[in-house]
Parts: structure tokens; sequence; C-alpha cells
């Protein structure tokens, strides 16, 4: 059990909060000061040989950068900001932290704790600030004293790493910052058990899969860590692996079994069982659905998604790595010969690749991408064009590499938390695709990387427009467009007036050479694309239903 290296004395609320953020392995902290946490900012600046503060422009990009840092890692992560307007700044990176399952504490600073919620007019006072932490979070507390602010953090970083990863929040008011208690600090606490699937559970499972004709397996977010384990089981049953989003990279996309999204709609047609690992289903059974032929094996962790959907499934509650582990030493008892599945994946990997073909340029320019990006880089996805192929389309090598936006799809995190993922994985190039309506949503982050030297290459793919929206009204309500153009600066002179390095490319060829240059680059570099109207990916994504099976 690791110790809170901590002798007894006087700390103040703040100087214990630091300690155990140190104690619980943050060496980063993503911030804005402001007078509400001046006593916290006093006490963290002795202790910067251990914990260092990496503050942004915006309180967004605080919280995006420590989503980043989280996402790449699978580690928690934390911000510290002002109350009120601060923290509701961050609240879209925390949805978002949510939606992706990500480890990211939030720290926000609060009123003199007397005039909590009384509404007197302090500055930067909300109402019950906490209640909004609440649903946004999976656990959330107030410091009300110096002797609470070790068990309180404690506990938000055992909640956010037990069960299901999500972020935890913690605010202090400006008085108890100060305020000082006596005494050594406690060991760290033992972390919550992970559940156990039910051992029958486990066996019908296995017999299941064993059996099947055509299993079929759908990975998402939570398997991100099982990827040994993941790429053994399909092996074993000769079963493609389907991601999407969160999905990408628990199996190489160049493993035989690998498939694309599109690609796994029509196995999942004709399987007989599905294995969910980590993964909502939400496409699959919403979209593609289900009848009674199928047979639906899901491996969660969050007792709650088992229940999301009234689909008939065997549940087995747990950790991805640790349940396929078990199916593995169990299956082969059932496991029959089955026809393989490789020409046939291979096949539809052919046919779902030459349909892609025609989303261009985006299809060409993720070619670019992926021949210049090494094979642990890290591709970090927005809502743009090229990200929306991206999901369907770009290869991925390794887990988390493909760092995506789920289902929340905030629009402009896309660099800022590639600029957080980088500081965590200072080891490998990182490369934020960006339309230029999502870009400008946090282009303040640009002199943060400069401030900090940062290497990200952003690549911005600029239409002059929010694409997808002037897209679907021409095409879907007779070409009457409505704020959907921009105006834009030179992307060029813009990021070289920061300090950054500006490049343009004006066809998938420059923009290898622009990538070629841009990563080797020591610190931060936008490659401004300017690219036309593009073609729609939805009906790569928006699947119809094939189950029940049309007769």
């Amino acid at each position: 059990m690791p110790k809170a290296a901590a002798a007894p004395g006087r700390r103040t609320t703040a100087k214990i909060v630091i300690e155990r953020l140190i104690a619980h392995g943050i060496d980063t902290l993503f911030c804005l000061p402001g007078v509400q946490n001046d006593p916290f900012f006093d006490a963290l600046y002795d202790e910067t040989n251990r914990i260092r503060p990496i503050h942004t422009r915006h309180e967004q990009g605080a919280g995006y950068l420590a989503l980043g840092a989280a996402m790449a890692t699978g580690k928690p992560s934390a911000y510290c900001v002002v109350p009120g307007p601060g923290f509701l700044n961050t609240t879209a990176a925390l949805s978002q932290a949510y939606g992706n399952n990500a480890p990211v504490l939030a720290i926000a600073g609060q009123v003199p704790l007397a005039y909590v919620n009384r509404d007197t007019g302090y500055l930067h006072d909300i109402p019950d600030q906490l209640g909004i932490m609440q649903r946004l979070t999976k656990w959330s507390a107030r410091i009300r004293a110096p002797h609470e602010a070790a068990a309180v953090t404690d506990e938000a970083f055992r909640q956010m790493v037990s069960g299901r990863p999500r972020p935890a929040a913690i605010e202090c008011p400006l008085d108890v910052w100060g305020k000082t208690t006596n005494g050594a600090l406690p060991d760290l606490p033992a972390p919550l058990p992970a559940p156990e699937p039910d051992e029958d559970a486990v066996e019908a499972a296995a017999k299941t899969l064993g059996e099947a004709k055509r299993p079929l397996i759908i990975v998402g977010g939570g398997a991100q860590h099982a990827s040994t384990e993941v790429t053994a089981l399909a092996e074993m049953l000769g079963a493609a692996v389907v991601p999407y989003r969160m999905g990408h990279g628990v199996v190489d996309s160049r493993h035989e079994l690998s498939l694309p999204f599109p690609a796994g709609h029509k196995l999942w047609a004709e399987a007989d069982v599905v294995l969910g690992i980590g993964s909502r289903l939400h496409s699959q059974l919403i979209g593609w659905g289900v009848d009674d032929a199928l047979k639906i094996i899901r491996i969660e962790i969050d007792p709650e998604e088992m229940v999301r959907h009234r689909a008939r499934q065997t549940a087995l509650l747990g950790d991805a790595a640790a349940v396929t582990r078990r199916l593995l030493d169990r299956i082969p008892r059932h496991n029959r010969k089955r026809a393989a599945l490789e020409d046939e994946i291979a096949g539809l990997k052919a046919e779902t690749r030459a349909a892609l073909s025609k989303l261009q340029p985006q299809m060409a320019y993720l070619e670019a991408i992926r021949a210049e990006l090494p094979e642990e880089g890290l591709f970090v996805d927005e809502f743009t064009q090229v990200g929306y192929v991206s999901r369907l389309a770009f290869p991925v090598y390794a887990p988390r590499t493909y760092l995506g936006l789920g289902y929340q799809g905030a629009l402009g995190m896309g660099y800022p938390t590639a600029l957080g993922a980088k500081i965590a994985r200072p080891d490998v190039p990182v490369v934020s695709v960006n339309g230029d309506g999502g870009f400008m949503f946090n282009v303040q982050e640009l002199a943060t990387a400069v401030h900090f030297r940062i290497p990200v290459v952003a690549v911005v793919f600029n239409d002059n427009g929010y694409g997808n929206v002037r897209r679907m009204q021409k095409e879907d309500y007779g070409n009457r467009t409505i704020a959907s153009d921009l105006t834009n600066p030179d992307f060029v002179k813009m990021a070289e007036s920061f300090g950054a390095v500006g490049l343009r490319a004006n066809s998938p060829e420059e923009l290898r050479i622009a990538l070629r240059r841009g990563l080797k680059e020591p610190g931060p570099v936008l490659i401004e694309v300017p690219i036309g109207e593009t073609p729609a990916p939805w009906k790569f994504i928006q699947l119809p239903r094939v189950r029940p099976r049309k007769t």
C-alpha cells in the first residue's frame, strides 16, 4: 500500500490538497489562478519541483488539457480554476470527460464558507456550484475544514478510478484554503474493489461463445487496457472485432480480424452471438437492431450499463481485461470448429475501403496523415469533415493513440485536448485535426503551446464555414443557409504572430511535406489546409436496421 510521505506538523488545507495530489501521482496541474484560490497557488509555489502548473489562456483550455492527459494515459489528471464563471467555463470539458469515461479531477474555489449559496453578491458567486458539479461528475464534495481535506481528495481519486472511470470535483471556500490543522497525513486508502462477474454467467458465456457459428466482437473505450486479451480472444474464436469512436486501437487495424465500423454492420446482420466489451453498443442496439436469434454477451464494469436497453443479454460485470482472461481460460473446452472468416473479412475490408474512397478529399488527407504520423503517434479527432471520416477509415495501431470526442461531441475540444495529451505523453508525436470553426473555439491556447513549447502539430482544414451545418442547410433545407458562413484570419500569419510555425498545404501531397517538417519542430506548428465542400459521410455512420432480418 502506498503511503503519503508527510510528517506531522501544521498544514493548511491548500498544502494538504497539494500533497495528496502528488501522492496520487499528479505531476502536472492545468490551471488559471484567481483571488478565490490565492492561498492554494501560494502553497503550490513551494511544490513546483514536484507538481508543475501549466496555466492556460482560458478555463475551458485548462479543462480540455486535463482531459487530453487523462485520455492519453488512462490515468487521473487535474485542473484548478476559480469558482462561478471560471468553473462554468470548464463544464464543456467536464461533460466531455464524463462521456469519455476520463478520470479528470476539477478543483474549484468558492466564496467564503459562511456565504455559500446565500446570494450575497460575492465575486464569482453562483447558485449551488456543488450541485452543478454533482450533475457533471461521478462524485463531488466541498472541503469545509482542513481536517477534511485529505479524506475528500482521497475519495475523489478512489471514485475516479474505481469501476467506470469518470470525473470528480472538489470545491473549497476562500477562507478554508488557508486554515490549518495539526498531525500527520494518513496513508492512502485502499482502492475500491472491482466488481466480479457471476461464475455461472462466465461459464454460460464461454459455452455460448465456444458454440457460436458466427461470433462478432464489438469494442469500446472500456477495452482500451485489454488489447492483449481481446486480440487473443478474437483469434481463439476467429471472430471479427469492430470498434467505433472510443474503441479504436484495442485491436490493431492491420490485424486480419479487425474490421471498420461500416463492415461490422454487415456482419451484425448474420451474427448469432455478439460480445460487447467495454462498449455501450449504442449504434448497434438502437440503430442496427436485435432479434430473438441474436445472443448478446456484455462485459461491462458499470452495472447500470447492463440495464439501459431491453435486449436480452448475458451480463458479465467486471473489468474488461480480467473478465476476458476468464473467458480465454474457459472457452477452449467448448470451442467448436467454425468456418474461417479471414477471407470474408478481407473482402469486407476491401469493399468498405472502396466505398469510403469516394469520400474525397477527406480520405486522401487521412492517408497523408497516416503516412507521416509514426505508428505510436497520437491522432486527436475533432468535429470536422476529415474527423468524421477518420472514425470510419483512419488506421489505428495501438491503444490510446486515437483520441476521439465520443458521444458528447464538444466542438472545439480537439486542439487543447491534443496539448494535454502531448504534455502527458512527451515521448510520442501528436497531430490534432481541426476545422476552421472548431479550432477558433480555443485558438487562444496557441499562446499556451508557444509559452510552454508544446510540439503539437495542428492541421486546420479551412472551408470558411461550419461546413457540416452549411451542407445540411443546402441539401435538406432548400439551400436556405443561415449562420454557417465564417470569416477567418490568415491562419498561417496568425500562427506566426503567436510565435508558432505556420505552414500551408493545398493538397494531400503538400500536407505530407508539411507534416514531415512539422513533426520535427521543437514547438507548436499549425498547418492550414484550404478545402472546399466535401461529401457527407453519414450514410456510412447512420446505418439502417438489419435485424430482425427481412424475409
